[in-house]
């Protein structure tokens, strides 16, 4: 049997009734084997080289919940066909000092949110385009989920049962990703 992950949790909206938030809280609930912890990024101030340095306390609490976790999650919603740019901005923090990015080689997925039909296809795919960039072996199943301001009810709880079977299928599909990067990594390293 394996261990349980770690699975930092990088949520791109920080608003207090974040349907983005009330998604990622659905994940967790019906994915077992993975222990979920959410990385808060509302208070990382914004990316700048100057400030390496002496970086920020905020920059370096976020650098090291995500090097502790042996793999990240990001649930975003769409701004704009894109990710909310306190999103991209957490990305490049964690990418930083040059040489010492805490994304590489960490297993990942990306589910986009949206109350629209398309579910923040947009989104989806430019963060996956840095994420690729910054070395972040992907699980290339794509999780979009469209009109999602009617899946919860008021207390913000899951009502729809498509979603929570299509949920629980993308959590196994993470969990056996994780599993396949984690020990194919040291083969990789020892080779």
């Amino acid at each position: 049997m394996s261990q349980v992950r770690n699975v930092a949790v990088v949520i791109g909206s920080i608003r207090k009734d974040s349907v983005s938030r009330k998604l990622a809280k659905a994940f967790a609930a019906v994915t077992p084997g993975l222990k979920f912890n959410v990385v808060e990024i509302d208070d990382l101030p914004h990316f700048d080289q100057d400030l390496e340095s002496d970086p920020p306390a905020q920059w370096t609490r976020f650098r090291n919940e995500i090097a502790s976790a042996d793999a990240v999650l990001f649930v975003t919603p769409e701004y704009n066909r894109s990710v909310p740019g306190v999103l991209k901005n957490a990305v490049d923090v964690g990418s930083r000092p040059y040489g010492s990015s805490v994304w590489n080689g960490k297993p990942g997925a990306v589910i986009s949110v949206s109350p629209g039909a398309i579910g923040g296809f947009g989104a989806n795919h430019h963060l996956r385009q840095s994420l690729v960039f910054l070395n972040v072996p992907l699980l290339s199943q794509e999780a979009y989920v469209g009109n999602a301001f009617a899946l919860f009810d008021d207390n913000g709880e899951l009502i729809n049962d498509g979603t929570a079977e299509f949920l629980k299928s993308y959590g196994v599909q993470f969990a056996a990703w994780i599993e396949k990067i984690v020990h194919d990594v040291p083969a990789a390293k020892a080779a």
